[in-house]
């Protein structure tokens, strides 16, 4: 079994930044990539960036060009970066990990972490 747990999140002001880390315990070896989603109130749960153990990195649509995933397969921990910040990016934002980066590009993953609620004020 795998474990995430994502850190990091919280109250940031519109324009500003906030980095998310999602550490992975357990069956390492389980998993080839790890990804973050996030879900706001009333919306449906969209990928926000995916890497695999290669660092080649897939972006939903969502904060492109505005996040930096990256990964240290040393620590089994994936951070996501974002910037530019609004309060449309108030979310929970959750940690997946996945046998494929395809499979996240489809929405998915095969394990998940209990998620960090990031609040961006106006």
């Amino acid at each position: 079994h795998v474990q995430l747990v994502e850190s990091g999140g919280g109250l940031v002001q519109a324009g500003g930044s906030l980095i998310v880390s999602c550490a992975a315990s357990g069956r390492t070896s389980d998993f080839d990539s790890m990804g973050w989603f996030r879900q706001a109130p009333g919306k449906e749960r969209e990928l926000v960036a995916a890497i695999n153990w290669k660092n080649i990195t897939v972006y939903g649509d969502s904060l492109k060009g505005r996040s930096t995933i990256s990964r240290d397969n040393t620590k089994n921990t994936a951070y996501l970066l974002m910037n530019s910040l609004n309060p449309e990016d108030t979310a929970v934002y959750y940690c997946a990990a996945d046998s494929a980066i395809s499979t996240m590009l489809k929405g998915s993953g095969k394990y998940w972490g209990q998620g960090t609620q990031v609040t961006v004020s106006s």
